[in-house]
């Protein structure tokens, strides 16, 4: 399983539009967005069929950055056909961004 990587607003928004996604915002010269990677490829195995997780470069997506009110990386949110529902910032355990995501499902 992998972490989908979105390229554009477009594909974004087409990514989020329907059931659960947690998209991570980055950049790759964050230190702890690195360290979050391995935490994701987790989050996607164990959420395969059930929630998407995607990632996002915010130096290629300064629009969409901005447009979310991103202030600093990384940036988790986790959005419920196209809303979003909650929003970390800051580097995040694999039992917090589980747990937000299981709450989110019920």
């Amino acid at each position: 399983m992998s972490v989908n990587e979105i390229k554009t607003p477009k594909e974004f928004r087409k990514v989020i539009k329907h059931g659960i996604t947690l998209v991570d915002f980055h950049t790759p010269w964050c230190a702890p967005c690195r360290i979050q990677e391995p935490i994701l490829l987790h989050l996607a195995e164990e959420f395969a069929g059930k929630a998407e997780i995607a990632c996002m470069n915010i130096d290629h997506n300064r629009e969409t950055a901005v447009h979310l009110g991103i202030k600093g990386i990384p940036t988790l949110m986790i959005f419920r056909n196209g809303k979003e529902i909650q929003r970390f910032v800051g580097l995040q355990t694999k039992s917090a961004l589980s747990d937000a995501l299981r709450q989110v499902m019920q």
